[in-house]
């Protein structure tokens, strides 16, 4: 069994997680927290997480919370992916502002009063 660094950016914090783990089922199984822990099935988008480096393999994710553009650019949710070398990652689930959003929807928003 192969351990793997996980950091987070957010807090600084990182933390060693096996590799039949879930991200987010490591950073639990030590105590620690920086990441938002949902209903841990993939059905609440909470643990909605920017991979910034590494590798990992996934299961299957809601689309009601990840794209298929958002994977593909690696914003997963971490109760779904299971680290294949250290990684670097950065938190966007509900409990942070959302900065996977679409940019169809970004360019929607008007920052001029009306």
């Amino acid at each position: 069994m192969a351990h793997h660094t996980i950091t987070i950016e957010d807090t600084g914090e990182s933390y060693r997680c096996a590799d039949h783990r879930s991200v987010l089922e490591g950073m639990e199984a030590l105590g620690k927290k920086g990441i938002p822990v949902g209903c841990r099935q993939g059905g609440c988008g909470v643990c909605k997480v920017q991979i910034l480096e590494g590798q990992y393999s996934k299961r299957v994710m809601s689309r009601a919370h990840v794209s298929a553009e958002e994977e593909a650019s690696g914003c997963v949710l971490s109760c779904r992916i299971k680290p294949t070398s250290d990684l670097r990652l950065h938190v966007v689930g509900a409990m942070k502002k959302n900065v996977c959003r679409p940019v169809s929807e970004a360019a929607s928003v008007s920052t001029h009063p009306t």
